[in-house]
């Protein structure tokens, strides 16, 4: 076995079972990791000198077949069920030996990062990443944060990731859904992933982890599924929403440096990164939508699963032969704009909920109180429509609590809680922004221009809203102001813009049914004041 790289002299992969390999190459550069991949046949380079690979049969991330082991610590507090898979630690242990047998004489790529960009020591989750891929683990120094040469000499991890993508696993034999899976193990600290390239499973494998990890450690730090930037004057803005609802795009604001694009910790007295990158959709991607992300995909970035125009190494952003799911991560500096350390001090001024509203039925603005704020929080709605399934026409409703379900290992109430606290000691304003549809459901009304979502986050952020009239939604309950600059007042209320206001009314009433029965699963440990602020089904479904 020959090592390659910059290591700490005294670690050694034998302790997490890893013996005979071929090579072991240690915190290569991306230069170099980009050649391993080349010379492997792995990937080819675009004309921007991104590096283009194909993930293979998973393009995306399998939530069925995420798993926590069920053991002493993670028995009485996680949240159990379809999200939260339970795991035999028995099983993991031998899936983990067979993994490492698997690798034996194979070349082995080690990389030495940390997660979570906090001023605060305790909070940092040194993470040491092995991967069978290069690209792999240039994906792990794109997204997380980079220790130095003096670090790296010194680290010492807290958790392991194996990511082995050409292991594919036997379900009778190890437990496992079907060959491919990725096991949270709290009480070892290891993340196992094999039988799939995709890279997303490392990303919110770990993220997974700290929304475990960081509730339990600090009291009072909530881990969030959220974009985030910070005005010149210091105050912090926070976007939550689901994928298509614009968090990446409302987020990326010229005079508002960025913090983050994906996954925050709201702490005492900072709102800090998990990461040190982004993991950004590329589907329809132009300089002109989206001038940031594009600029972004240079030397160093990462494509995955796109496919270039016949006879050119020009990326066609437009092709879906392989999947909807296009993707391209990159380390967080290729933004212009961007925060470097990845935090910002003091609490969040203000927090903007973001949702695509296909039916047409929210506000495009609307101010929550704390109690309702915890109500959408945990129910994290928006709405799809065509172009996400085969065939689908019309709007889909989609709720995924506190904006992130899959990653959530702990009840989503336990989230909530912990957010209307910090909402009732910061003071912080929770805005509930539609950049869906207005005048009707998709196919009759029209998409709410980008413009006037941007001028009303604007307004929001500058205090424009402090002082003009508010009108209560009569089914959800939220205060519409009736007034924004740079915005028709027309369009601010919803029941406004429909031609018939009886149709608007059946609809709100039907949307309203659905948040509740959503609700019910949550409805056993949330608060008495949370379960206030539902909306109002006026009358019967």
């Amino acid at each position: 076995m020959q090592e390659f790289g910059l290591k700490n002299p005294s670690t050694s992969l034998e302790e997490i079972g890893l013996k005979n390999l071929k090579n072991v190459y240690w915190n290569l550069s991306p230069e170099e990791l980009v050649e391993h991949s080349l010379c492997k046949g792995m990937g080819q380079l675009a004309d921007s000198g991104a590096l283009v690979v194909n993930t293979g049969e998973f393009t995306g991330r399998s939530p069925d077949d995420r798993f926590i082991v069920k053991d002493s610590i993670t028995a009485n507090k996680v949240n159990w069920g379809k999200v939260n898979i339970p795991f035999s630690s028995r099983k993991f242990d031998a899936l983990w030996r067979r993994c490492c047998n698997y690798l034996k004489k194979k070349d082995v790529y080690v990389r030495d990062v940390r997660a979570n960009a906090s001023s605060n020591p305790d909070f940092q989750l040194r993470t040491r990443v092995v991967t069978e891929y290069p690209w792999s683990n240039q994906f792990a120094n794109n997204m997380f944060l980079r220790p130095d040469s003096e670090e790296l000499l010194g680290f010492d991890p807290r958790w392991t990731v194996l990511c082995v993508p050409g292991f594919k696993a036997d379900p009778e034999r190890d437990g496992t859904r079907q060959h491919n899976f990725a096991i949270i193990n709290v009480k070892k600290r290891r993340l196992l992933i094999g039988g799939t390239g995709y890279t997303g499973e490392i990303k919110k494998g770990i993220f997974s982890v700290i929304n475990f990890v960081l509730p339990t450690r600090a009291k009072d730090a909530l881990p969030m599924h959220c974009s985030a930037n910070v005005g010149h004057d210091g105050d912090i803005a926070l976007f939550f929403g689901l994928s298509g609802t614009g968090k990446t795009t409302l987020s990326a604001d010229p005079n508002r440096p960025l913090i983050g694009d994906d996954e925050h910790a709201w702490a005492s007295g900072e709102v800090f990164n998990f990461e040190g990158g982004c993991y950004a959709k590329t589907i329809d991607l132009t300089a002109e939508k989206e001038p940031d992300i594009y600029r972004a995909i240079r030397h160093g970035a990462i494509l995955e699963n796109v496919k270039f125009f016949e006879g050119t190494r020009k990326v066609d952003y437009s092709d879906r032969s392989i999947t909807e799911n296009t993707r391209v991560s990159y380390p967080i500096h290729h933004i212009e704009n961007a925060v470097n350390p990845s935090r910002a001090k003091g609490d969040p001024q203000n927090i903007f909920f973001l949702t695509c509203d296909a039916y047409g039925i929210l506000p495009p603005i609307s101010r929550l109180t704390p109690e309702q704020a915890m109500y959408y929080f945990i129910s994290g709605y928006t709405a799809r429509v065509a172009g996400t399934e085969i065939g689908v026409r019309e709007p889909k409703s989609t709720f995924s609590a506190c904006f992130g379900a899959p990653f959530l290992p702990l009840h989503p109430a336990k989230y909530a809680d912990l957010l209307g606290k910090k909402l009732r000691k910061s003071k912080a304003k929770v805005w509930l922004i539609n950049t869906g549809w207005s005048g009707g459901a998709y196919g009759e009304g029209s998409r709410i221009k980008l413009a006037y979502t941007r001028a009303m986050i604007t307004a929001a952020l500058n205090g424009y809203l402090e002082g003009v009239h508010y009108e209560t939604h009569e089914v959800f309950g939220m205060a519409i102001p009736t007034s924004c600059p740079d915005v028709p007042n027309e369009i601010l209320n919803p029941r406004n813009t429909w031609a018939n206001k009886s149709a608007y009314d059946k609809k709100a009433n039907q949307l309203a049914a659905e948040f509740v029965k959503n609700f019910e699963k949550y409805a056993d440990q949330a608060s008495a004041e949370i379960l206030s602020a539902a909306p109002k089904v006026l009358e019967k479904v």
